[in-house]
This record gives structure tokens, C-alpha cells and sequence, in this order.
């Protein structure tokens, strides 16, 4: 089973995320478990504060290093994490080989930072890995987080009604998914290709290949292709 703890200052964030879908059905299922920590339960001070200014000045605030030292701890001391990973927009790109590795793991720790970042002792003594979803900058880590968590839960067995359905989606083998269509066969005149109602599965994989390939070449140049 896999377990995610995710330390946050907004855990409603979450709920619209984690009660829809695929999570939830991962939830249901009982073959993920995702637990929500609140920083501001870990921060000793009279406001529960989490955040202070930064040495040197400069604007924008600094996640400190203390509560979440403290949080990060305690959930170490309950059971071992195979990763503690802190959502960053300067992190490790996240791509579907990082989500397949993942997928793996039994406990991972998210840290969702906010603000100017988080300090950077956190970084070099806390951290295991860091990840981003895109070169752009959110307000904090909690959507980042909630997109990690369902490009992981789908990939864990059973969580899907096909498990095979993951394992033909774009990226998995270096290529975009080919195109797809469905009923009705014709619609105002727009027709599906033949070769996918030909019933011959050899054409019909060969012609998806190409369409993969094709995809891949157009929209996504740098990755590598046959």
C-alpha cells in the first residue's frame, strides 16, 4: 500500500482533489492512504507562526525551519519513508519516469513550500528530493502536491478498473499517445480513420505507432524517437 503525508498551511486545498476520481477510488479501495498535516500544529509561538523575514532582507518571507524540522521528525519516528520530497519550482522536472519510480515507494513525505521558499538548511539535511511540475511559479506547493499524488495513485495496482489502461498512456514509452476516437463512426461528415475499423490488430498497432511517432515529432521535439 502506498501512504502519503502531505505538510501544509492549507489542507483544504485538498479536499475538492482528494475526494473525486481516481484518488478517491485509490482511497476507497484501501490501496492508498494520503494524510494531511497542518505546519501551523508544529509551530511552538503564540500565532503559530511559520513563516519569518529573510537574513540579508529582501522582500517576501521564509518558511522556517523549525516546525517543519519538527513535523518531518515526528513522522519519522512512527515508520520509515522511502522519500521526503518538497514541491519547488526549481526541482527536478517531473516526467512519467519520475512518476513510475515513485509509484514504487511504500511512505513518502510532501512538503508544500510557500512564500520566498523554504529555509534552506530544510533543503540540505531534510530533503531526499525535489520536484516540479512545470517551470512557472504557484502560490505554494498544494496543487503541485495534488497533481504528484494523482499522476502517482493511478499507477499503483488495482487503482484503475483496466490496469493496462496506464501502461498505453502518453510517456510511458517515449512517445504521445495516438489519436483516439469513438462512436459515432461518422459526424457531420468528419469520419474515423478506416484502418481502426478494419479489425486487422497488426495495421491497426502499426498505424498508432506512426500516429505516436508523428505526435511526438511534431509536439514534443526533445524527446527522443525511433
Amino acid at each position: 500500500m502506498m501512504r502519503i503525508d502531505i505538510i501544509t498551511i492549507f489542507p483544504t486545498m485538498f479536499d475538492g482533489p482528494f475526494s473525486e476520481s481516481i484518488i478517491k477510488r485509490g482511497i476507497l479501495k484501501g490501496l492508498v492512504e494520503i494524510h494531511l498535516h497542518n505546519l501551523r500544529d508544529y509551530a511552538h509561538n503564540k500565532h503559530q507562526k511559520v513563516d519569518d523575514y529573510a537574513f540579508s532582507g529582501g522582500a517576501g518571507m521564509v518558511m522556517m525551519i523549525e516546525p517543519i524540522d519538527l513535523c518531518i521528525n515526528t513522522l519519522k519516528s512512527e515508520r520509515r519513508y522511502d522519500e521526503v520530497i518538497y514541491l519547488s519550482p526549481d526541482g527536478e522536472l517531473l516526467e512519467q519516469s519520475i512518476c513510475n519510480q515513485l509509484s514504487l515507494m511504500g511512505n513518502m513525505i510532501f512538503l508544500c513550500g510557500h512564500y520566498k521558499g523554504i529555509d534552506e538548511r530544510i533543503r540540505e539535511h531534510l530533503i531526499t528530493k525535489e520536484i516540479s511540475i512545470g517551470n512557472y511559479v504557484l502560490s505554494g506547493g498544494e496543487l503541485a502536491a495534488a497533481v504528484l499524488t494523482d499522476s502517482l495513485v493511478r499507477l499503483v495496482p488495482g487503482v484503475l478498473n483496466d490496469e493496462t489502461s496506464a501502461l498505453s498512456d502518453s510517456f510511458q514509452d517515449g512517445l504521445v499517445s495516438p489519436p483516439v476516437y469513438t462512436r459515432p463512426r461518422i459526424f457531420k461528415g468528419w469520419e474515423v480513420p478506416e484502418i481502426l475499423l478494419s479489425g486487422d490488430e497488426n495495421k491497426i498497432s502499426e498505424w498508432k505507432h506512426q500516429q505516436a511517432l508523428e505526435r511526438t515529432t511534431k509536439r514534443r521535439p526533445g524527446f527522443t524517437t525511433e
